[in-house]
């Protein structure tokens, strides 16, 4: 089975530097939801949709998320293959439950489960 990905991040220490800087680059703009400091793009027609906001930990990151079936046997998995845990597994607002693992060379990878009536 393939998974696409779904998803695209970019975490850091200062969300609303990092929103001027992609925005002014790109051309995108967002939705800032403040109780998480974080924007959703408006490029979905474009592209894939993603987010620009603050990092929960650390120093951020860039990160894709790929849309897989069983988000905890793919952590398992990933685990068993050499890959951290950089993010646990995170059940949003919306129901979106997801985790960010870093491969076996540090690199950040975002895994989500898929919800209901998208495929991989």
């Amino acid at each position: 089975m393939s998974s696409k990905i779904v998803w695209f991040e970019v975490v850091g220490q200062d969300a609303d530097k990092m929103r001027a800087f992609y925005g002014k680059l790109f051309g995108w703009n967002f939705n800032v939801l403040p109780e998480i400091d974080y924007g959703l793009t408006a490029c979905e027609e474009t592209g894939i949709p993603g987010g620009v906001g603050k990092a929960q930990a650390g120093n951020g990151w860039n990160a894709f998320y790929v849309g897989v079936d069983d988000l905890d046997a793919t952590l398992a998995m990933a685990s068993d293959s050499g890959a951290s845990v950089l993010q646990p597994p995170t059940t949003l607002p919306d129901g979106t439950y997801l985790a960010v693992i870093a491969d076996p060379e540090g690199r950040p990878l975002g895994l989500v489960k898929n919800q209901a009536g998208t495929t991989t």
